[in-house]
């Protein structure tokens, strides 16, 4: 493990723990990113405990640093990091901490945008760019919406803590946002490795302890067995070379079943209860995929329907055609991207490429291919999709 490595394991984890100590988001984002550069210049080799290095240090820059200060919140605030100091504390991966820090960015006074942008910064340790990518939208969009968040939790004393039973359901659909999207980002990252998995393992823990802390909400459920059904097939998700594969193709043999089976189990214990939610369609279409030798997929367009008349989006719109081109072919899918409006993401236009390839349209295929290849910021996708434009050939048959 380098320090690259390091960073993107720990920083979420420190930041949150630096924050529980201080009590102030900024100072512990600042002090972490302050220990993060003098690794940089003292590692020669990794300490034994990464973690309990960097935040030793960030609180003792923390600390330095409320020193130089004069005013009375900062002498006080010294005074509570030094009390601590001497009392012996958890510097490692604790607990509770990450999930106390969502809760605190997904204050209900935040808005919506603001506190998925802001959680993914600090507790998957994502940069500007990279979250802005995943939202499609401007870097500079994303930086104002983080600064307005942090103002807003500085101004309003929001405080840094997992909230009262009774305010919980208000809180927990943009804590399950933030969970599915740190999940997708480390399952697809918009750049680099194509799969991060400490992204994927670290959202993984984190709705096991949502889960635990609220047993009966069956979307909290759905989540978690969406998140499992989906890490199952990572194994098989990349080829010998590290190339893409896609869900027809790939070698069932290595899914990870104990995982497969955890998460059907979660998906019948959501159906018992039978409140269907996104989340929890979402699990069920996975649990499809994953159960026998191959897919049921009119089971899955069922679903999707479902699923569409629930969360009606683009995204969604575009999946169920994937599903359609299954079940009644290229050319009805075709035509239920019609309407599908999702500028700037590369799957919509990968998607028509695919389609219209099916339908022995070629030109138009390698257009789409074109599009989408200029959309794609990961190298992995970006090669995939050069490959199946290379591999577009005449004639095709249609279906």
């Amino acid at each position: 493990m380098d320090l690259a490595s390091v960073y993107r394991a720990e920083y979420g984890r420190c930041v949150a723990t630096l924050t529980r100590l201080l009590g102030d988001i900024n100072l512990a984002e600042e002090a972490v990113q302050d220990a993060f550069t003098t690794a940089v210049q003292k590692w020669q080799t990794l300490p034994p405990n990464p973690g309990a290095w960097i935040v030793t240090t960030a609180r003792n820059r923390a600390v330095d640093r409320l020193r130089r200060e004069s005013t009375r919140e900062a002498r006080h605030a010294q005074a509570l990091l030094l009390h601590q100091q001497d009392e012996p504390q958890e510097v490692g991966p604790v607990k509770d901490d990450q999930l106390r820090l969502i809760f605190t960015c997904c204050h209900p006074a935040l808005a919506p945008d603001a506190r998925t942008a802001l959680t993914l910064r600090l507790l998957g340790g994502l940069e500007v760019p990279e979250i802005a990518r995943a939202y499609l939208v401007q870097e500079s969009t994303i930086a104002q919406r983080i600064v307005r968040a942090k103002k807003k939790i500085r101004d309003a004393a929001i405080p840094y803590r997992v909230p009262a039973e009774h305010e919980l359901p208000d809180r927990l659909p943009p804590v399950l946002t933030v969970l599915y999207l740190m999940f997708n980002e480390g399952y697809a990252s918009t750049a680099g490795p194509l799969i991060r998995t400490d992204l994927c393992a670290e959202a993984i823990r984190l709705a096991r302890e949502l889960a635990a802390l609220m047993p009966d909400e069956p979307e909290v459920l759905g989540l978690l067995a969406l998140l499992l059904l989906t890490e199952a097939r990572r194994p098989a998700r990349l080829g010998p070379t590290g190339d893409l594969v896609l869900l027809r193709d790939q070698d069932r043999s290595l899914w990870n079943r104990a995982l497969i089976a955890e998460g059907h189990d979660l998906v019948r214990r959501c159906l018992r209860r039978n409140r269907p939610g996104p989340y929890q369609i979402q699990a069920a279409i996975g649990a499809v995929h994953t159960d026998g030798a191959a897919t049921d997929w009119p089971q899955v367009l069922a679903l999707y329907d479902q699923l569409l008349a629930l969360a009606p989006t683009s995204v969604v719109a575009l999946n169920r055609a994937v599903a359609v081109a299954e079940v009644h072919g290229p050319a009805m899918a075709l035509a239920a991207l019609e309407d599908v409006d999702l500028p700037g993401y590369h799957r919509l236009p990968a998607t028509r490429a695919e389609l219209l390839a099916r339908l022995g349209r070629d030109g138009e295929a390698r257009a789409a291919y074109d599009q989408a290849i200029a959309l794609t910021s990961n190298e992995t996708e970006r090669a995939f999709l050069r490959t199946r434009r290379t591999e577009l050939t005449h004639p095709r048959r249609s279906s």
